[in-house]
């Protein structure tokens, strides 16, 4: 136990002594080895599964995202807010009181409703699993509440241990369960439903041992009280949320319903593979940059720290997704298998659009913290008519194009959602331009390399 000790406290003092340098470096640390887990297993699963089952995790994955996002009526994402601890603990109370409701309402739907389900996103081989959907959800939407509260106390720590047992244990999941041929799909969606809130009982626990002198406040008057208090966020966020989610995902469900040649299924493998950028860095900063972010509105610096994070996002991201998006349709087949090919094609065009989300995304919140919500629910609103509506006109018009369609919709969008965002905040274009291209040389050698090896493979697998 000392020796576990010493090694923490040597990491604690090689980690960076600035507070956010060092709060990113605690969550991207734990989010890159859960990230890794998931990213050096996939081969294997890819090997157990075959892409039409890919296809029924997609859909599957894509339902969970669109109504878990909105499950808490994303009165969870407004619990850092409150300056008293006893208000943050009403609020909480409130978000996993209607998350457990909606839950409950969709169970009941899902059972009543099952045929015309399966009828609408052509995916039978859903069917037998379709009670599946309710309990994902509630995992996603608690786990999504207990981590904004441990956000709100700083417990950058006990986040990271939690992704990586949930990476850990969808994998396992995954695993075991694909080895026996006569489960189907169920390992996948069984560890996908783990992978989005397996967390929930070691935060909730961390929690109730820690803070429950706050929740001994609890009382439905005051949670009535903070959902008055914050029905912005219900009243803009949510619908927001849905727009978000939906434009990403409904175009999904659509390609899996038409597609004849499992593309959903080589949708999802490229997406997962270039979750590891998107995740380990983009998913620290934007928690880390939530909790800095409503001081930082206060003291009148929120423009410089936001225009700080985008040129951080751009100098460690943009270079490596390119590497990405060169090699990808060479290496796919070789650490995948060579029915997997497609995915890697669809990650090269995905890169742009990858690029302009991974420098938008962290800092979006900036919308609510200034108060545009209604800003931010015009933008996702408009995201999903151009999303849905481009693919949804692919499919009419071009099928064999409905995928590029859809890449090129995302670009077109995130590139939208990066001008709004820094113009709300106050940073020039120029200042914008300067703070993405600063690292010019830095992506140069990223995409040298990547032409070299995909260049050297080629020669390579051709002999």
């Amino acid at each position: 136990m000392k020796l576990f000790n010493l090694i923490g406290v040597k990491i604690g003092k090689a980690l960076p002594q600035r507070s956010f340098l060092r709060s990113v470096s605690i969550l991207a640390g734990g989010t890159a080895f859960a990230q890794a887990i998931g990213v050096v297993m996939l081969p294997i699963i890819t090997r157990i599964y075959t892409p039409n089952e890919f296809s029924v995790l997609a859909v599957y994955t894509s339902i969970l995202a669109i109504v878990a996002g909105v499950a808490c009526l994303r009165l969870d994402i407004a619990i850092p807010l409150p300056k008293s601890d006893a208000d943050a603990a009403n609020l909480l109370s409130v978000s996993l009181v209607i998350c457990t409701i909606l839950s409950v309402f969709t169970g009941v739907a899902a059972f009543l409703f099952a045929d015309q389900v399966i009828f609408f996103v052509k995916q039978p081989d859903l069917r037998p699993y379709i009670w599946m959907i309710p309990l994902g959800i509630w995992l996603a939407s608690t786990y999504s509440a207990f981590q904004f509260w441990a956000t709100r106390k700083k417990r950058y720590g006990a986040i990271a241990k939690t992704r990586i047992s949930q990476t850990g244990s969808s994998v396992f999941v995954q695993i075991s369960l694909g080895l026996g041929s006569a489960f189907g799909p169920l390992g996948l969606l069984l560890g996908q439903a783990m992978s989005s809130g397996a967390g929930v009982f070691a935060l909730a626990r961390l929690m109730w041992l820690k803070d429950k002198r706050h929740f001994r406040r609890v009382s439905r008057e005051r949670m009535r009280a903070m959902f008055i208090a914050y029905k912005r966020f219900p009243k803009y966020s949510a619908l927001e949320s849905f727009a978000n989610n939906g434009a990403v995902q409904l175009p999904v469900i659509l390609i899996a319903a038409v597609s004849s040649e499992s593309d959903a299924g080589y949708l999802l493998l490229a997406m997962k593979a270039m979750a590891m950028p998107l995740g380990l860095i983009g998913g620290a900063v934007s928690q880390v940059y939530l909790s800095r972010a409503p001081d930082e509105w206060r003291a009148g610096t929120l423009p410089t720290f936001t225009l700080n994070s985008i040129a951080g996002l751009a100098k460690v991201g943009i270079g490596p997704l390119i590497f990405a998006g060169i090699t990808a349709p060479i290496l796919f087949p070789v650490f995948f298998g060579t029915e997997w090919r497609r995915a890697g094609e669809m990650v090269a065009w995905m890169t742009p659009w990858l690029i302009l989300q991974f420098l938008s995304s962290p800092v979006s919140m900036a919308l609510h913290i200034t108060d545009h919500q209604r800003a931010a629910l015009a933008l996702q609103l408009v995201g999903l008519v151009v999303r849905l509506g481009l693919t949804a006109l692919a499919v009419l018009l071009l099928p064999k194009y409905t995928f590029f369609v859809y890449a090129i919709s995302g670009l077109v969008f995130y590139f939208l959602y990066l001008l709004v965002i820094t113009h709300v905040v106050g940073i020039k274009g120029v200042e914008l331009c300067s703070a993405i291209f600063r690292e010019g040389r830095v992506v140069a050698l990223w995409s040298g390399a990547g032409l070299v090896l995909a260049l050297a493979l080629r020669l390579g697998l051709s002999l």
